[in-house]
This record gives structure tokens, C-alpha cells and sequence, in this order.
């Protein structure tokens, strides 16, 4: 029983490691395809390219369509997440530094498990409590490094904001349909929900497509094969196996890939504050993720009556209800 455990846990924290990284490398090309296309238009062309890859396998799987205690999840989730998060995070990110979005897109974990506490019964264990406020500091640390000197555009805030939340929501909602149908019907009619929902931007995307160099389509065709479609399913696969909250509180990482992932493509150097930031969000992750004590029910004692010497004795009628 706790071998089957470990493993699954131990599973959802790979599937999660993969969904942050590929999610990390999304911030650079959203900013590299950004210059080129438009919020809107960037959004549907990631999701378009998402849901044909999301399709063929649910084709080949041969899976079906999800059944329809799932779709209030699927289709809350697909609207916020997959729809409205990746608009207003497209841009946000042309209106604010790269440090003060990551930091203000990070106030989502945080909703996500107060969310998941009330809403889905979850809990608020002190370890991810306390693991969350390490990973904040570590993100304002990160966000606070890189930026540009405050020159943030209050509608720019506003719309990470606005991203942290509709994140969040998305997330718990997401979290009762994978009670109902499996990770990948519920991410793939997510996507193309909120692909349907991205539909009036056909036009903008049609005329930006005939501009845009093709760096920025091939940017644009990657968000929607790895960080939407694989990165998607393999969170809604963790997701299904641990708690919004647990989750929520592994993307803390991001921040600090984002940073890394500067360095390697983008020849921007990390400083040591930012270094510091992310062994932070990376300490904040292990300590909310980390088992504490299991508190074992109590066993239930059978009380026998006495009976003359040489017979066996047998429970009382309270005694027989308690052990069933």
C-alpha cells in the first residue's frame, strides 16, 4: 500500500517537473512570437496547433468523449484557463517586464490552494503553507532581480493579475473532472474549448500569419505542441493524482527556469540575487511537497464477556457491530 503510494506520488512529481519546464520555456517564446502576433491571434494559433495534436491521439487512444459529469470542469477550465489566461498573459507580457509578470503570475498557486482548501475539501496542511511562503519570497526575490526599474504599466499588472486568477479557477475546476474522465479528455476538450472560445481572432491571426517572419509560426506551433498539448496533460495527469494545492505550489519553479532558460538562449547573465530567488522557490517546492507524520486510526478492541472457566468467550452484540 505505501509502495503503491510512493510510486504514484513519485509519478505525479516527474509528470509535474515536465509540465514546469516546458511551461517555463513558453515565456520565452510567447515574448519572442509576441513582436509578431498579436495577443488574441497568438492564442488561437497555440491552441489550434494544441488541439490537433490533442485530437489524434485521443483518436488513436481511441477514448472517446468524456462523459458528461465532466464537462462543467472541462468547460469552466477550458474558458478561464486555456482561453482567458493565455490572452491576457500574451498581453500582459508586452505591457510589463518579464521579473514583475513571473511575480505576479505566481499569486495563482497561492489562490489555487485557498481555492482548493474551501471549494474541494482539500485542506491547508502547515507544510504547504509554509512551503508557498518560501516559494513567494523566492519569486518576488526572482521578479524584483530582473526587473526594469518599476516602469510597469498598471494595465499590464492588471491583466498578470487577472491571469493569476483566471489560472487558479481553471485549475479547481479542472480538478473534479478528472474524477469523471481521464487526463487527456479532459485536457483535449479543454483546449478545444478555449479554442473555440479564440475563434473571433481567426481574421487578426489570418493577416499576421502572411507578416509574420517564420521563426515566430514555428514559435507559435511549439506553445501548442509541448507547453499546451504534452505540458497540459502531463499537469492534468499530476493533478488527478495529488491536490490543487500541492500542484499549485510546484509551479513556484517557473520563475527561476524562466531566468535560466534567459541565460542560455537569450545571453541574459542571472545575478546572484536571482540565483538566490530561485533556490528559494526550489526549497519553498520541497518543503510542500514533503511528508509529515501519518497519524494511524486508532485499531478497534473487541470486548469479550467472561464466561466459565474452559469455554471460549465471545464479544458482546456492541462489540460485533464495532468490528464489522
Amino acid at each position: 500500500m505505501a509502495a503503491g503510494k510512493g510510486r504514484a506520488e513519485a509519478t505525479a512529481l516527474a509528470a509535474a517537473t515536465i509540465t514546469v519546464v516546458l511551461w517555463a520555456s513558453a515565456f520565452v517564446s510567447i515574448r519572442s512570437a509576441g513582436e509578431h502576433y498579436a495577443p488574441g491571434a497568438l492564442a488561437l494559433g497555440r491552441l489550434g496547433a494544441g488541439a490537433l495534436v490533442l485530437c489524434a491521439v485521443l483518436l488513436i487512444r481511441r477514448e472517446g468523449l468524456p462523459p458528461k459529469e465532466a464537462w462543467p470542469g472541462i468547460v469552466t477550465s477550458g474558458l478561464l484557463w486555456f482561453g482567458g489566461y493565455m490572452v491576457a498573459l500574451n498581453w500582459g507580457e508586452r505591457l510589463v517586464d518579464a521579473g514583475t509578470a513571473a511575480m505576479l503570475v505566481n499569486i495563482g498557486p497561492i489562490l489555487m490552494a485557498l481555492l482548493g482548501g474551501w471549494l474541494l475539501k482539500e485542506g491547508l496542511p502547515r507544510r504547504l503553507l509554509a512551503g508557498m511562503a518560501v516559494s513567494f519570497a523566492g519569486a518576488v526575490v526572482v521578479g524584483l532581480s530582473v526587473s526594469e526599474g518599476g516602469d510597469s504599466s498598471p494595465l499590464g499588472v492588471a491583466l498578470c493579475v487577472l491571469a493569476a486568477v483566471t489560472y487558479a479557477i481553471g485549475v479547481v475546476s479542472q480538478k473534479p473532472a478528472l474524477r469523471h474522465a481521464s487526463p487527456l479528455q479532459v485536457t483535449t476538450f479543454g483546449c478545444l474549448t478555449g479554442f473555440v472560445a479564440c475563434l473571433p481572432f481567426s481574421g487578426q491571426l489570418a493577416s499576421q500569419v502572411a507578416d509574420a517572419p517564420l521563426s515566430a509560426t514555428l514559435n507559435t506551433v511549439y506553445l501548442g505542441v509541448f507547453p499546451t498539448a504534452l505540458a497540459f496533460s502531463t499537469w492534468a495527469y499530476a493533478l488527478s493524482r495529488t491536490t490543487a494545492g500541492r500542484m499549485g505550489s510546484t509551479t513556484y519553479v517557473v520563475p527561476f527556469l524562466v531566468v535560466l532558460m534567459s541565460w542560455l538562449f537569450l545571453n541574459e547573465v542571472p545575478g546572484w540575487l536571482t540565483l538566490a530567488g530561485g533556490l528559494l522557490c526550489l526549497a519553498g517546492v520541497a518543503v510542500s511537497r514533503s511528508g509529515g507524520r501519518t497519524h494511524r486510526p486508532p485499531r478497534t478492541r473487541t470486548v469479550a464477556t467472561s464466561a466459565p472457566a474452559g469455554q471460549p468467550t465471545s464479544p458482546t452484540p456492541s462489540a460485533r457491530r464495532t468490528a464489522r
